[in-house]
């Protein structure tokens, strides 16, 4: 047989690819299958080691879950402020904040819980140095939560305050004294002001030095300019039936009560009469008027300005060449006629007028009865202004907080010692220094700002001085405990408050007189409001705000950031604010 055209040997003929693969009955073709499923595996195991390292980086590089107590309550808080009910991919908002109450509710949230910080140290048992500012700070805490003492004693020490004063034809025991021989002590000793305000505080302009200031005063029926007379006609007979109230709970005789009350609240309407809006005065140029007492007491001779103010401003060293800042001229020239008018004529309706606005004043130190007509007559205005009505507080709140005005730099230590330790402090300092630090680093990238502009912001932000917890005066005993040797404690709650009134005053009196080497702090340390003084070129933030939920040393730092951290950054920027309110070196906004 031909080779062309005949038949291969069987050692001599070709075999296709897949015929030359060997198969799994042959010994190659195992090996085969073996190597394959060893690929295979290597391979998984790679893949599978490569993402655990994965995830063990990720892991491990970002912060752990926060699992203490007071993560667990900032969760707590955070999951009542949200709405399951809403679905989270359709309305993320509402899913996540949409229980919140806002911001404002938050804040006043933490305000009755540091109260409630303070009622717990007030009411715990403890003993404290005799003449102690935190001995006389918890006897008149006591003193104020001792209703059935102040219910026994009733109206007897007011009435005593009334004789002091030389009486009122209410009662039939008056005494026609000197008029301002009784303004004098109504001014000093008790801290009531029935015809103008007067108080020291800085210029509004530099250098921001004290001046006794003369304003209009403080009334408690609401201006007729702003209500219907109608509705001001049922204001004036709620008032009127008020002040009944207040004589006769005096043991005034009903006639001759309501006459008076009747007189009283004619005097107050003659004096709305006089008032000028302040946007008025301020457009006039006529807010800010500087005058001597010599020249005031030209203006408005009714009024003895140099022997009142001297009282009420003592140890001032006052002449009648002292400069006064006045608020409001035309109003004290009109009231001043006003008064010689009364005097002329009704010098008892005067009298009335005077002690029956005292006795409004103090009716929070007295007994049931005059706090409950003083809440009706409350509930009773605010009906007819359209006035959402004060919702009701419990007696120990009312309690710390008169405590407080009158304590301050003992609770001051006492709140900051269990509520403010020194490394809540220096984790505080860090937050604001890193929001400083971000602030300086971002002026020196604006593009509009010239050099100039952007070195003397700088400059601002630098040498702006922070102040955190309470003031540095407040924390040490010995200056806290020359604050109240003057302060006489009982027998009856009033009197107690009425010596801490005095007390407080002299306190701020002096405050002014002295050198002061700290700045006047304008909160309380338990208070939730920082703020920037513009005299002072500082920033304050009280302890009381930075408490959870808007501050914790043991928070993630991106919670401080987002709470406390914006409430920083939102002060700090008033640094670049004018009095006018317009940013100097920024656009208008």
């Amino acid at each position: 047989m031909s080779r062309a055209g005949g038949m291969r040997p069987p050692w001599n003929q070709e075999r296709s690819p897949e015929e030359r693969l060997p198969t799994a009955t042959e010994p190659g073709g195992q090996w085969s299958v073996v190597r394959r499923v060893l690929t295979a595996g290597l391979l998984f195991s790679v893949l599978l080691g490569f993402s655990v390292l994965l995830v063990y980086i990720f892991r491990s590089c970002g912060p752990s879950p926060c699992k203490t107590p007071v993560c667990w309550d900032l969760l707590a808080r955070y999951l009542a402020s949200g709405n399951t009910s809403v679905a989270p991919c359709t309305d993320f908002f509402s899913f996540a904040c949409g229980q919140a109450k806002g911001t404002d509710y938050s804040f006043q949230a933490l305000a009755e819980e540091n109260k409630s910080r303070l009622r717990r140290i007030l009411e715990a048992p403890g003993s404290w140095h005799l003449g102690s500012g935190e001995e006389k700070a918890f006897q008149f805490y006591s003193s104020c939560m001792d209703t059935d003492a102040i219910e026994a004693a009733g109206a007897a020490p007011l009435r005593q305050v009334i004789e002091e004063l030389g009486g009122w034809r209410i009662s039939g025991n008056w005494t026609s004294l000197d008029f301002n021989r009784t303004l004098r002590l109504l001014m000093s000793q008790y801290g009531y002001f029935p015809f103008f305000r007067a108080y020291l505080r800085p210029r509004p302009t530099p250098p921001y030095t004290p001046v006794i200031q003369i304003d209009q005063p403080e009334f408690d029926v609401p201006l007729k300019q702003e209500q219907e007379q109608k509705i001001y006609a049922q204001i004036v007979r709620e008032y009127v039936t008020y002040l009944n109230q207040l004589g006769t709970l005096l043991g005034g005789e009903p006639n001759k009560v309501q006459e008076h009350a009747f007189l009283s609240i004619s005097i107050t309407s003659q004096l709305f009469q006089f008032l000028r809006p302040l946007e008025q005065r301020r457009a006039q140029g006529k807010l800010f008027q500087m005058v001597t007492i010599d020249q005031l007491q030209e203006m408005a001779p009714a009024i003895d300005w140099l022997s009142c103010l001297q009282a009420t401003f003592t140890p001032m060293p006052l002449s009648s060449s002292q400069l006064l800042l006045v608020h409001d001229l035309e109003y004290l020239k009109n009231m001043s006629q006003l008064v010689e008018e009364q005097l002329s004529k009704h010098r008892d309706f005067l009298q009335s007028h005077m002690i029956l606005g005292l006795v409004r004043t103090l009716s929070p130190a007295l007994d049931s009865k005059f706090q409950e007509a003083r809440r009706s007559l409350i509930q009773k205005l605010g009906e007819l202004t359209e006035r959402p009505p004060m919702p009701s507080r419990p007696r120990w709140m009312k309690c710390v907080e008169e405590t407080g005005t009158f304590f301050e730099p003992t609770l001051a230590a006492l709140f900051v010692r269990e509520a403010f330790s020194p490394s809540t402090q220096s984790a505080a300092m860090e937050l604001f220094t890193a929001i400083k630090n971000a602030l300086i680093s971002r002026l020196r990238r604006i593009p509009w700002m010239d050099e100039k502009t952007r070195k003397e912001a700088q400059n601002r932000v630098t040498q702006l001085q922070v102040k955190m917890g309470a003031p540095e005066w407040a924390l040490e005993p010995s200056l806290a405990r020359q604050e109240y040797n003057d302060i006489q404690l009982g027998p009856s709650y009033l009197q107690s408050f009425l010596s801490c009134v005095r007390s407080l005053r002299a306190r701020i009196v002096q405050s002014f007189l002295q050198s002061f080497p700290y700045h006047r702090w304008q909160v309380s340390p338990w208070g939730v409001n920082a703020y920037y003084s513009i005299p002072d070129h500082v920033v304050v933030f009280p302890a009381g705000l930075l408490q959870p939920p808007f501050f914790h040393p043991g928070y993630p730092r991106a919670v401080n950031f987002g709470a406390a951290g914006s409430i920083m950054a939102h002060e700090l920027l008033h640094i670049f604010y004018q009095l006018c309110g317009t940013p100097w070196g920024l656009p208008s906004l």
